[in-house]
């Protein structure tokens, strides 16, 4: 009965709750170039050519995540996602990654319509980079005065993502990033991220002026992504409270924090900075050593556990709306079933 109730709702729209829905999000579509304003969250060994082109097909707009790969390999997964699509995707690109600037020359010798910049604040030239071949740049901002700084750099559309997400994390919720920034930046498209697993509160972001939303968590259960079966089943088991953040344990060496499901992984986590910092203290390696030993022990760990299905010790990144995956599906239908829900929130009999 689920299912059919689900399919109702996405082949029997309510006509006027579907046209305030699209004209909510008409900047965000015409933004994207998409049918629907729903981005696919840029997530390392998941956002690749498989789910970017199936969630662009199905209407939304799907993201490569670039995270660690060079230059070839991310030339070959802008390639391969063109042949499954004709749709517009973009591209997630790391600021502090050690060749960011070759990584847009690829981007622009792909002619790639969109570049996300993550990771911290893009420099002068990254920015000026990607506007010089034309690309539409969106970048994420934690506070309504870096939104405002990135505009007036040139940034063309702004993500804000609360502390819900999955993966590194700020320390402020997606409810209170929209209402300080919302209100104040009117220039760009501003699109909302973190905790969102349903279309309702899609639609009541929307509402308060958002352009269009992200979502990550959500498609991870797609059929069409390739994280490991373990992967996904751990999801479909997680809840909410099993979602925790990382925990700081030395502030001489800020960590930003990641939020995965707990298990066996987070807890080595905390031993690895303990050791780190031990050795440190000892004199056994420097600061920045110390620094780069703690940062990279995310990397390895998600590989193994979108990768290997190591779901124990890997790191299984999730955010807090895992609690709303409730099985493996194809990604139309969790497009589908994400609009059918804004456009009833919408109608004009909803209440």
């Amino acid at each position: 009965m689920a299912d059919i109730d689900r399919h109702s709702e996405s082949t029997m729209l309510d006509p006027k709750g579907a046209a305030r829905l699209q004209a909510l999000w008409q900047r965000g579509t015409d933004f994207l170039g998409s049918k629907h304003a729903v981005l696919g969250g840029a997530m390392t060994w998941v956002s690749e050519r498989n789910l970017v082109s199936a969630i662009s097909n199905a209407g939304g707009f799907g993201v490569i995540a670039c995270g660690g790969m060079d230059t070839k390999l991310l030339s070959a997964e802008i390639e391969a996602t063109r042949a499954l699509t004709d749709k517009p995707f973009g591209v997630n690109l790391i600021t502090l990654h050690p060749d960011v600037e070759n990584l847009i020359g690829v981007c622009r010798d792909h002619e790639v319509s969109h570049v996300v910049l993550a990771g911290g604040l893009p420099s002068g030239a990254s920015i000026a980079a990607i506007k010089d071949f034309g690309a539409k740049l969106m970048c994420f901002a934690p506070t309504a005065t870096l939104a405002k700084k990135l505009v007036r750099s040139g940034v063309d559309a702004i993500v804000i993502e609360g502390m819900e997400a999955g993966g590194h994390i700020g320390p402020v919720s997606t409810s209170v990033l929209a209402q300080e920034i919302l209100p104040v930046i009117r220039d760009v498209p501003v699109f909302v991220a973190g905790g969102i697993g349903r279309g309702d509160v899609l639609a009541s972001y929307l509402e308060m002026g958002a352009s269009g939303a992200q979502l990550g968590t959500r498609f991870v259960v797609a059929e069409e992504c390739v994280a490991h079966e373990k992967f996904k089943k751990a999801f479909i088991r997680g809840n909410a409270r099993d979602a925790v953040a990382s925990v700081q344990i030395d502030p001489q060496f800020p960590v930003i924090p990641v939020r995965a499901l707990k298990n066996e992984g987070t807890e080595k986590f905390m031993e690895k900075q303990r050791e780190v910092v031990a050795d440190f203290h000892a004199g056994k390696v420097n600061q920045d050593d110390a620094q780069m030993q703690i940062e990279q022990f995310w990397g390895g760990a998600l590989r193994r556990a979108v990768v290997d299905g190591d779901v124990e010790t890997g790191s299984v990144m999730a955010g807090q709306s895992v609690g709303m995956v409730k099985k493996i599906e194809p990604t139309q239908d969790i497009i589908d079933e994400l609009v059918g829900q804004a456009v009833a929130y919408l109608a004009p009999d909803h209440t």
